[in-house]
């Protein structure tokens, strides 16, 4: 049987090593913004301070400070231990690395939202005034810079939508240079949160691959199933119901290739190709408006009229669809 298995995902590659170890030691932040080896990385709104549209903008600790300053005024600059600073990793010489918060140009509403709402937004311009976000530019960046980039713009997502005890409601302070959230009132830890999802390349007896059309994209979207793995449920369970439920169309055979981390807000995507034993297409009308089987000579003539637009490049459904397609386009 041929093993589909996906590598070098854009958003899975990393070659920092994380520092758990330095997460618990004492004005760890401070003693890493007070060495000019540090380099620190800017992040805002799920994007990135860039140089061009290809590598982070690393900066010293002096010029971080500036930019805080500049965005957040003179006091948050002075401050280390707050949620401004996080402690992503160190080099191998010990060279430590940080992520710098900047201010949201966007902050969140406080009406709530779609739980996957954030997952299927349009990548959006690749570099505008010197930042990009993750989503556009996470398949141009090096392994180093996005491996880093990726747990910047998590942790910078999840404190956000974290500030407050989910047991009793009372505010949270930052622990572990970004990495856990206490809760001064009962006592209690939180760390960052991440939702498992399954995105499949359904494929029938002839080859064909299954592509659909959510109700929220924009006109013309088309990419691979996908959806959250529901409590209770293993993740082959979660394909096979989605895929049901969105399509009408049943699987058997579910083969995981790989997975990477979707931190719009928090997802884990687990992927998959899936064997179709039926090819009848009911969509379900609400998360699902559209759905085809496309040949490899019918995609690529509906991706060449304009007619089909595909995930982009940092997703691993974009992966998937070029993994059975036999190209990257």
């Amino acid at each position: 049987m041929t093993r589909h298995v996906l590598t070098g995902l854009p958003l899975a590659r990393s070659t920092v090593p994380r520092a758990a170890h330095l997460r618990d030691v004492a004005g760890a932040l401070a003693t890493a913004l007070a060495d000019p080896a540090t380099r620190v990385l800017a992040v805002r709104d799920g994007s990135l301070l860039l140089d061009g549209a290809d590598r982070v903008r690393w900066l010293d600790p002096a010029s971080a400070r500036a930019l805080l300053a500049v965005t957040a005024g003179s006091d948050a600059a002075t401050r280390a231990e707050d949620g401004t600073w996080l402690l992503l990793g160190a080099h191998d010489d010990g060279a430590v690395v940080l992520a710098l918060r900047l201010p949201d140009r966007h902050p969140l509403t406080t009406g709530g939202e779609p739980a996957d709402v954030l997952v299927h937004l349009a990548d959006g311009p690749v570099v505008r005034e010197g930042w990009g976000t993750l989503r556009a530019v996470g398949a141009s960046l090096d392994a180093h810079d996005a491996g880093l980039a990726t747990a910047a713009v998590a942790l910078d997502a999840w404190h956000d939508r974290h500030p407050r005890c989910p047991r009793c409601g009372a505010p949270t302070r930052v622990a572990q240079a970004g990495w856990s959230r206490v809760c001064d009132v009962d006592g209690s830890e939180h760390y960052p949160r991440t939702d498992p999802a399954v995105i499949m390349a359904v494929v029938d007896a002839h080859d064909r691959i299954l592509l659909g059309h959510a109700a929220a994209w924009a006109p013309r979207r088309f990419s691979t199933l996908a959806g959250f793995v529901e409590a209770g449920e293993s993740a082959e369970q979660a394909v096979r119901r989605e895929v049901l439920e969105e399509t009408g169309v049943e699987v058997d055979e579910v083969e995981y290739v790989g997975s990477q981390p979707w931190p719009f807000p928090a997802s884990l995507m687990l992927g998959f190709r899936a064997r179709a034993t039926t090819t009848h297409v009911q969509v379900d009308g609400v998360e699902m408006a559209d759905a085809r089987w496309f040949t490899r000579d019918e995609l690529t003539a509906a991706v060449a009229a304009g007619e089909v637009l595909l995930p982009g490049g940092a997703s691993i459904a974009r992966a998937l669809v070029e993994q059975w397609w036999g190209r990257s386009d």
